[in-house]
């Protein structure tokens, strides 16, 4: 297991610890050290964390390098949380993000309680690192796909015939395209992440989503 995962994981159990005791903050600080830690990217789930890290990758970044890494939160409610382990008073690095317009709310509350800011609007966070999708970064990445392109990729890992069966369920055959594409992804574990990743290398470095984009430039 690489530094940067041990690290994610230091991080995680760090964050989920009631208790106060130190173990999982000790371990989570000698690993920031030795990787050079400088940003955590706060992300509300591991396909986020897919189109991020692909998204370097596809640019020639290696983030773990650049003492950066991606800390998927496990909903967006754990912010506040997660930003006093970061501040000075735990491991004492740059917070940055990504967030649905739908949980802006707690991401702007989470900065807020941990010293980052008063009278916060959304109109902050880009500033403060984070960026916003509309939805949430599957519609972000098929609208700058398009529904044919995304269709393109979904045949390309072999999948195409299930979506068509999925397409006429009774419960989607009168759903917009782009709204059974979202729904697809997510019905089986583990198939979100994976079509994050493959959509993200698919998409036109030219018309990417412009929060991914933000975000990328940002670090």
């Amino acid at each position: 297991m690489d530094t940067a995962t041990r690290l994610r994981q230091a991080v995680i159990s760090w964050a989920a610890d009631d208790s106060g005791t130190p173990v999982s903050a000790g371990a989570a600080d000698e690993l920031a050290a030795e990787l050079g830690l400088r940003t955590v990217v706060l992300v509300e789930g591991v396909s986020d964390r897919a189109a991020v890290e692909a998204l370097a990758e596809r640019q020639g970044r290696t983030l773990t390098a650049e003492g950066v890494v991606v800390v998927p939160l496990g909903g967006a409610t754990s912010i506040t949380r997660f930003l006093r382990l970061l501040g000075p008073g735990g491991l004492g690095v740059r917070p940055a993000g990504l967030c649905d317009a739908a949980e802006q709310r707690f991401f702007l509350q989470g900065l807020e309680r941990t010293g980052f800011g008063t009278g916060l609007t959304p109109d902050d966070l880009e500033a403060l690192g984070f960026f916003t999708c509309h939805a949430d970064l599957e519609d972000e990445l098929i609208r700058a796909l398009g529904t044919d392109g995304v269709q393109q990729v979904i045949d390309d890992q072999g999948d195409l015939r299930t979506f068509r069966l999925f397409q006429r369920q009774p419960a989607q055959r009168e759903r917009p395209v782009e709204a059974q594409l979202r729904r697809f992804m997510g019905t089986i574990g583990g198939r979100k992440e994976h079509y994050a990743r493959a959509l993200t290398e698919a998409v036109d470095l030219s018309r990417l989503p412009r929060p991914l984009d933000g975000l990328l430039a940002h670090l």
